[in-house]
């Protein structure tokens, strides 16, 4: 495995350039049949569009798909992590941490955990974004979706 660099809120979002890629022929593809279709119907015309619409409808459901499955493993991650590392008094708040949250507080260390979740819960920071922020160690993760 190549080295990467430090991971922080700046630079953590992954963008995979062959998705996008991907995504921006099928557009165009369906533009292309879309005025191909204006020009002349014929049924090889009628064909393509529906080709490229398939097409973009299952590339934005896999990518659903994908990144519900990564959530839900994030969720499990965290809930046993939390479980692990926090004090007994919040333990019983667990349950009490949206999944946003919960997304947000991924990336902070184990030894800020606590006190993050604690500002979390009593500031009622619901935001993801806003979470990560606060984070001052970062604990990367370059195996997300």
């Amino acid at each position: 495995m190549s080295e990467q660099l430090p991971q922080n809120f700046a630079n953590h979002r992954r963008f995979d350039k062959a998705y996008l890629a991907a995504g921006a022929l099928i557009l165009l593809a369906l533009l292309l049949s879309l005025v191909g279709l204006a020009r002349g119907v014929t049924p090889g015309a009628v064909a393509i569009v529906l080709l490229a619409i398939g097409s973009f409808i299952l590339g934005v459901k896999v990518r659903h798909y994908a990144t519900t499955v990564q959530d839900r493993v994030i969720r499990l991650e965290m809930q046993l992590r939390l479980e692990r590392l926090l004090p007994a008094e919040l333990k019983s708040r667990i349950a009490d941490l949206t999944l946003p949250q919960l997304i947000g507080l991924r990336f902070a260390s184990d030894e800020e955990l606590p006190a993050l979740v604690r500002q979390v819960l009593d500031e009622r920071i619901t935001q993801a974004d806003e979470i990560k922020k606060r984070v001052k160690n970062w604990q990367a993760d370059h195996l997300r979706v």
